[in-house]
């Protein structure tokens, strides 16, 4: 549930137009908005900011997190520092933002990463955030369940070690051997960030693996649910659309 201390941060953000609309030399977005597009400054207020935000159904610090994964996915970096700022502000730690960059280099392209990390630079250096809140290039990696691990390894080679042997490796020595088990992003919200960004991008072929992935490691169906909604708004109504019968499917597969 998300606390009236963020909702009220929301809305002055919103009145004011934080860190990221204050870059404006002559104006502001907001009155940009207004200028141009006023039912979508409304939208805005009073259905984003002022009820989908509110929705009880995941938390203030979740929809940050699905916000940014989409926002770097699709490398809109327009709305990032306003969205950094609320992150941080619901309990995003600076360490779980940097992962969430690294991760996504993987999951939406190194292109997309190094502009956030553009925007995140100067968010973190506007609010003294140093490497020591950071976290380590190579750290301690959490362990591996290699049960699980060596499934998913068989599978993918018998279906494409002959095609693409390079990448069959890559994606066994770095994805899944390394970056999912970095420690600093819990693997519930290192899935919650990779089924955002594939929906974020329309990638709904690696929807079913991935939203399986981030249900066994801990996201409720209500919550899940829940994302896709709250994209239909950053992403688009198509790509959440788009999504919902892969989502129906792995949710019934699921209950048997």
């Amino acid at each position: 549930m998300i606390g009236s201390r963020f909702v009220t941060a929301v809305m002055v953000a919103f009145t004011s137009l934080g860190p990221v609309w204050a870059q404006a030399e002559d104006t502001t977005m907001r009155n940009d908005v207004q200028m141009v597009a006023p039912a979508l400054a409304k939208y805005t207020r009073d259905r984003l900011l002022g009820e989908v935000w509110k929705r009880p159904g995941l938390s203030a610090r979740d929809r940050s997190i699905v916000t940014l994964a989409a926002l770097i996915a699709r490398d809109q970096t327009i709305e990032m520092a306003f969205y950094l700022d609320l992150a941080l502000d619901s309990g995003v730690k600076p360490r779980e933002i940097s992962e969430i960059i690294t991760h996504l280099a993987f999951y939406s392209g190194w292109a997309n990463a190094i502009s956030a990390v553009a925007v995140a630079k100067d968010v973190f250096a506007a609010r003294g955030i140093g490497p020591d809140q950071l976290p380590a290039a190579s750290p301690p990696l959490l362990p591996l369940d290699g049960a699980a691990e060596a499934e998913r390894a068989a599978r993918v080679s018998k279906q494409f070690g002959a095609t693409a042997p390079g990448l069959v490796q890559y994606t066994t020595d770095i994805l899944f051997h390394d970056l999912w088990l970095r420690p600093d992003l819990a693997p519930r919200d290192r899935s919650l960030v990779t089924v955002s960004a594939l929906i974020a991008s329309g990638q709904v072929a690696q929807i079913p693996y991935h939203l399986n992935r981030a249900m066994d490691n801990g996201l409720t169906q209500p919550e899940a649910a829940e994302v896709i909604t709250h994209l239909a708004f950053y992403a688009g109504w198509p790509n959440a659309m788009s999504a919902l019968p892969v989502a129906k499917d792995v949710f019934e597969k699921r209950r048997h």
